[in-house]
């Protein structure tokens, strides 16, 4: 039966979990200035001594790929890559807005890890996850919410960096209720009053990325722990003005 580490590292939430079986056992999480480099690996320390587990116990690894801080990402894949070679484990690298999107699950009603189908009795069309990337920028993707089985969010945009306006998503608000669901949910709210335009401000959770975790487990889609990189998010450069001051 399947044993795996997750580690969600991505933004101002520093989360881990261990998954056995299908099901979260441990969960560790914590929001402190500096988690990501001070708790990252005592909370997996913890969780493994909590359940009497090894790492050689462990089938994989599971990190998140971003998009995401530079920061919280680099300390996450570090502590993924060291265990995994340490230990000859499989990597996995879960998207952060895939994680969001298996969040949105526990904030629709009725429902516990399968997003129902519109059909189905969903209140919602599309997932569209974000991530906060400063001003009114955000990294995003629109996922359709399809399928008889409840659980298939199909990803039909590129992720891709986007600057919120009241017009933002328009053509999505147009044919259905939108969930919006991240760190950048929130300032969202304040520019987009579509009637159909949902909320829901948090941060991406180690726990959300079972689901996927497991289904790129299965279909063996492993990362290459050597050269593995995440998506990180662009950094703002600063720059000089060639405009004459004076």
């Amino acid at each position: 039966m399947q044993k795996f580490i997750l580690i969600e590292t991505s933004t101002a939430l520093c989360s881990a979990a261990i998954a056995e079986n299908g099901a979260i056992t441990a969960y560790r999480e914590s929001s402190a200035p500096k988690a990501h480099a001070s708790l990252t690996a005592v909370f997996i320390q913890e969780m493994l001594q909590e359940r009497g587990l090894t790492l050689a116990d462990c089938d994989a690894v599971c990190v998140s790929m971003g998009p995401g801080s530079y920061t919280g990402l680099r300390v996450g894949v570090s502590t993924a890559k060291g265990l995994c070679f340490g230990a000859g484990k499989k990597l996995i690298a879960v998207g952060t807005l895939d994680t969001l999107v298996a969040q949105a699950a526990s904030v629709i009603p009725n429902t516990s890890s399968v997003i129902p189908s519109e059909a189905e009795g969903s209140p919602y069309r599309f997932i569209i996850p974000m991530i906060d990337a400063r001003r009114m920028e955000v990294y995003s993707a629109v996922f359709e919410i399809a399928g008889q089985a409840g659980n298939d969010a199909r990803q039909i945009t590129e992720t891709a960096p986007a600057i919120i306006d009241e017009n933002s998503f328009a053509e999505y608000l147009e044919q259905g209720s939108c969930l919006f669901i991240g760190d950048g949910a929130g300032k969202c709210a304040d520019v987009i009053k579509h009637p159909n335009a949902h909320f829901c401000q948090c941060w991406p959770k180690a726990s959300a990325m079972l689901s996927p975790a497991t289904q790129a487990y299965n279909e063996k889609r492993f990362e290459d722990v050597a050269y593995f990189e995440p998506f990180y998010l662009k950094e703002f450069v600063a720059t000089v003005s060639k405009k004459k001051m004076w």
